[in-house]
């Protein structure tokens, strides 16, 4: 495990290099590149497990942008730069003057003389591309109103760790508002590692017409298959694992959940839409935070405001074996850490590698950490 090697300085046609590399979607990594991160990811979790983690970062300075609040992102994003060694800024929405009294531009070029790696979260994808254009050093897409792809990895090694299966040969339904900055980056994950991906919601929340081309484009290289329909209980068939978000997401106007209700209860997903899998084995996933009771204020207001005791997962559902939303969170922290080591590590991380035809995850990778698998 976390075994480094010295990192030769060319490169052949079949290698790749993730050094210096922004994150800023997962369009921009081949199914090679993504398939690395999660094996250096399972390595880095196995490690921290058994308290015999490496720092690759070690004197790293990494600043972390939030323009939007968050939860499970910044933490991530903290413990996984302070378990490697790095240290952290935070830049909260008040803490700067990007866009105010200072350009994305101009920021960019004053913290890339000052830190090795920047994260952002915010709204536009212009901004984190900007960032990126005239940092001069790594940049994270932490979400945007257009991508989520730090989440979309922590995805795929959930449900990598929670199948016996490849990949390839897995089923996922995501159910609700399938064309957001989740659902977004998820189907391009998929179409990168060539999955059976069902995007199931009303037609008024569809992805964009060119994305889902540009998603369609890469699963028929990758064997892969992007399916997009209304029909929710013809959508969940045999499915390995249904995910679902949010219904009104983060920077959207309260106003919506009216109308958003009416659309996407057929989408909720209960016992009944988990039955009718006809998979016994079938997880359910969540990227959190969720409305699956009246226990927060939000929860309460919704069910004084229309009688509902929860949204697009039930309690019942979210607190079943089936459920694996924690899981999940947690897969946040070891691909992002992934994400840092592989793209700032100087230490020779195994940051190249040749081509899938040459290489894929190490058999027994996850030797050391262990988690029940389903078939």
């Amino acid at each position: 495990m976390n075994k480094q090697i010295a990192i030769s300085q060319t490169t052949t046609d079949n290698e790749f290099n993730l050094r210096n590399k922004h994150f800023l979607k997962l369009d921009d990594f081949t199914p090679q590149e993504i398939s690395f991160l999660l094996d250096m990811a399972t390595e880095l979790k196995a490690a921290k497990y058994a308290g015999k983690e490496v720092q690759h970062l070690q004197g790293k300075q990494i600043a972390l942008i939030f323009e939007k609040d968050s939860t499970r992102t910044r933490s991530a994003f903290e413990v996984a730069a302070f378990d490697q060694g790095a240290h952290v800024t935070y830049i909260g929405s008040s803490g700067s003057h990007i866009g105010t009294k200072e350009t994305m531009k101009d920021t960019a070029r004053v913290l890339g003389r000052m830190y090795d790696g920047i994260e952002y979260r915010g709204s536009e994808q212009t901004q984190v591309e900007e960032l990126a254009r005239y940092a001069g050093v790594p940049v994270w897409n932490g979400l945007t109103n257009e991508a989520h792809p730090t989440q979309a990895l922590a995805d795929l090694l959930t449900m990598q760790e929670h199948t016996h299966k490849p990949l390839e040969a897995v089923s996922c339904c995501f159910l609700g508002d399938v064309g957001h900055n989740v659902g977004d980056s998820l189907m391009i994950g998929a179409a990168k590692m060539g999955m059976d991906l069902r995007l199931a919601g009303p037609k008024q929340c569809w992805p964009q017409e060119v994305r889902l081309e540009q998603a369609r484009a890469v699963a028929r290289e990758t064997g892969g298959r992007i399916t997009l329909t209304e029909d929710a209980k013809a959508a969940v068939k045999g499915c390995d694992f249904l995910y679902t978000d949010v219904w009104v997401s983060m920077g959207e106007s309260p106003d919506l959940w009216g109308e958003r209700i009416k659309l996407m209860l057929p989408y909720q997903v209960n016992s009944t839409l988990m039955a009718l899998t006809g998979n016994p084995y079938t997880k359910f996933m969540h990227c959190l935070p969720a409305l699956h009771n009246t226990d927060t204020k939000l929860g309460k207001e919704i069910y004084e405001t229309y009688g509902l005791e929860a949204l697009e997962v039930t309690d019942e559902v979210f607190e079943s074996d089936a459920s694996i939303v924690f899981d999940q969170a947690e897969n946040r922290l070891h691909t992002i850490k992934a994400v840092l080591a592989a793209t700032l590590g100087d230490d020779g991380y195994e940051n190249r590698y040749h081509s899938r035809r040459q290489y894929a995850p190490r058999a027994g990778s996850s030797a050391l950490y262990s988690v029940p698998r389903g078939v």
